[in-house]
């Protein structure tokens, strides 16, 4: 549970992200899903963030701002930099 301030005069109240259940609404042509600043506020997202989808069992999902395959990709990266350097020197002269 977090304790989300409100504003200068207000008492910070506490806020659990497991009790909050979001609602699938239509926005012009689409469906999707709001988000109320408190929860935005608790995971420290703003408009236009991204959040990628990760299945995880039959039936559930999880939304998070960390891209598993960029990570991968940057890992991947970070290797052959390391294990290339000198050729990696050698091409940017």
């Amino acid at each position: 549970m977090t304790k989300i301030p409100r504003g200068l005069n207000e008492a910070p109240r506490e806020f659990n992200l497991e009790d909050t259940a979001l609602q699938i609404r239509k926005i012009g042509n689409s469906l999707g899903l709001i988000l109320s600043k408190d929860v935005l506020s608790r995971l420290k997202l703003k408009e236009g963030d991204k959040l990628h989808i990760v299945e995880q069992t039959e039936r559930g999902i999880k939304l998070s701002p960390y891209d598993p395959k960029h990570a991968k990709a940057m890992e991947i990266a970070r290797r052959s930099f390391s294990t290339y350097a000198d050729t990696y020197k050698a091409l940017a002269k």
